[in-house]
C-alpha cells in the first residue's frame, strides 16, 4: 500500500516502513508526526483519490533525525558592469520513516 502526501508545500509518495526526507518539521527525535494532508492512497489496481484530499486517510510516522542538505552555492552576476554577489544556502530537512497507513 502506498500514499501521496502534501506536507511543507510538496508531494511525497510514501509506503510503510519507507524513510522520507520532507521540510523541516517542529518535531523532537523519536516523535510521532501525522499527516492529515492525503491526496491518494493505493493498492495494487485498488486506487482512491481526494478531491483535493481524503476525508478519512491518515498517514503516521516517527522522526527519525533532523539534518541539513549539501551547500549550494548562488551566485548573481552582470558581466561588464562590475556586479558579482556569491552566497551559500543549505536547507534543513527531517527525515521521517512511515509506520502506518490508514485509508
Amino acid at each position: 500500500m502506498y500514499a501521496v502526501i502534501a506536507t511543507g508545500g510538496k508531494q511525497y509518495r510514501v509506503q510503510e516502513g519507507a524513510v522520507v526526507r520532507i521540510e523541516k518539521l517542529d518535531a523532537e527525535q523519536g516523535a510521532v508526526v501525522a499527516f492529515d494532508q492525503v491526496l491518494l492512497v493505493g493498492a495494487g489496481a485498488d486506487l482512491k483519490l481526494g478531491k483535493p484530499f481524503l476525508a478519512s486517510a491518515k498517514v503516521t510516522g516517527t522522526v527519525e533525525k533532523h539534518g541539513r542538505n549539501d551547500k549550494v552555492r548562488i551566485v548573481k552576476f552582470r558581466r561588464r558592469k562590475h556586479y558579482k554577489r556569491e552566497g551559500t544556502h543549505r536547507q534543513p530537512y527531517t527525515e521521517v520513516k512511515i509506520t502506518s497507513i490508514v485509508a
